[in-house]
């Protein structure tokens, strides 16, 4: 099964572990500092007038662009997004890494009184809150530092979804106008994505809280307090149910029929159960009401079974794999082991222990490769060029088991 990892800003996250993934850093270059466009200055003298009409005051507007301005590196950013794909097994070995599973148990030890205190009020458990923490924002650590009010104001002017950029803008000068924040202080992604929890102009306006009673909605802050409890607030109004998984990992029965299970072929977990799908742990599978089942690609790799709460994840981020990700990193956050159900070998005969060793063996000779995460990205690529450069091999930067053999 091949996910995609949406970037378009369609949910509240702005990108698909829009701060920690591969490919998510500004490109080489970026600086995200506002250039000379005059075209741009007719705009916001333009949009002055309707956000007035919207009821902005003049006086937050002006406060808000004072030293706002258009940022060329955003719209690079917004018209060279590329459709990227990774298989799930790729996606799962970063949502979930050993890295983000250390820090994220380190970081629900640290806030249990506070995250407790947000489960029991809106219903949504305290490693659920952390894994979508761990995956928008790597805990905090990638906020993101770019101007929103430049940023949006930017891709408004840009136009190839200028009603929409506007509508985003015209949400951030509202927060403005409330007192949340400060201009220089509301900082985010390239796309306007913002916090902890990276919410979006208005999904903030709609979501976000003020759960440490300070009187302002700060998702910005080192104190990750009312970040979280925010992003609790959107997946309890979105339709969490209390006590409920998001779903649990299952194995198929031999030669079952694909055409019974995807998203909108919901049944009875009896009903599952008839059919010859387990839990991959064991023992007979919870009855959390109708179920659905997510089956691996091509008969290999795991399963899961869907309950309703994975929906709700989807409203957060709507593809398929964030959703998984956001599950599985909250199983393991909570002690759960790894999955039981190997993807297999890939495309080139290689397994994610195969290119995890290929990556050390790789840096081990003096050709870093990154984290040893067994993800081919753009680093290892690299750094397989250059060793092949070194032995007089053409420079394809493609792994291979030839490869990690010659490596030894």
């Amino acid at each position: 099964m091949r996910l995609t990892r949406r970037t378009a800003v369609l949910g509240l996250a702005a990108t698909a572990l829009s701060a920690c993934m591969p490919g998510a850093a500004p490109a080489p270059g970026a600086t995200f500092r506002p250039a000379p466009n005059p075209a741009f200055d007719a705009w916001v003298a333009g949009f002055r007038a309707r956000a007035l009409a919207r009821g902005i005051a003049p006086a937050t507007f002006d406060a808000a662009f004072r030293g706002a301005g258009y940022l060329p590196d955003v719209v690079e950013r917004d018209r060279n997004q590329t459709e990227s794909t990774r298989t799930l097994e790729d996606y799962l070995a970063i949502a979930a890494s050993d890295e983000r599973v250390s820090k994220g148990r380190a970081a629900l030890a640290r806030h249990q009184a506070t995250l407790d205190a947000v489960a029991g009020r809106y219903g949504v458990p305290a490693h659920v809150v952390t894994a979508v923490w761990g995956l928008e924002s790597f805990y905090g650590e990638r906020r993101g530092a770019v101007p929103v009010i430049s940023a949006t104001a930017t891709l408004a002017f840009d136009a190839r979804r200028g009603a929409f950029f506007e509508d985003q803008l015209i949400a951030a000068l509202r927060i403005l106008q409330n007192g949340d924040i400060t201009p220089a202080r509301m900082t985010g992604s390239w796309a306007g994505a913002m916090g902890h929890t990276q919410f979006i102009p208005t999904s903030y306006i709609a979501y976000a809280v003020d759960f440490d009673g300070d009187g302002r909605r700060d998702i910005w802050s080192d104190n990750p307090v009312d970040a979280l409890a925010s992003a609790a607030s959107y997946l309890a109004r979105s339709g969490w149910v209390r006590g409920q998984p998001w779903g649990i990992e299952v194995v198929l029965p031999e030669g079952f029929d694909r055409a019974s299970a995807g998203r909108g072929n919901r049944r009875s977990v009896a009903s599952w159960a008839a059919l010859g799908v387990v839990p991959a742990d064991g023992g007979a599978l919870p009855d959390h009401g109708p179920a659905e089942i997510l089956p691996p690609a091509g008969g290999r790799g795991p399963a899961f079974m869907i309950f309703r709460n994975f929906s709700v994840l989807l409203r957060y981020n709507n593809a398929e794999s964030y959703a998984i990700g956001v599950g599985h990193l909250s199983d393991r956050l909570r002690g759960g082991g790894p999955l039981r159900t190997a993807f297999g070998p890939d495309a080139r005969g290689m397994t994610l222990a195969d290119r995890k060793r290929l990556q050390q063996q790789l840096t081990a000779k003096g050709f870093d490769a990154g984290t040893a995460d067994g993800v081919i990205g753009a680093k290892t690529e690299a750094a397989i060029r250059a060793y092949q450069r070194s032995q007089g091999l053409p420079e394809t930067g493609v792994p291979s088991m030839g490869l990690l053999q010659r490596l030894g």
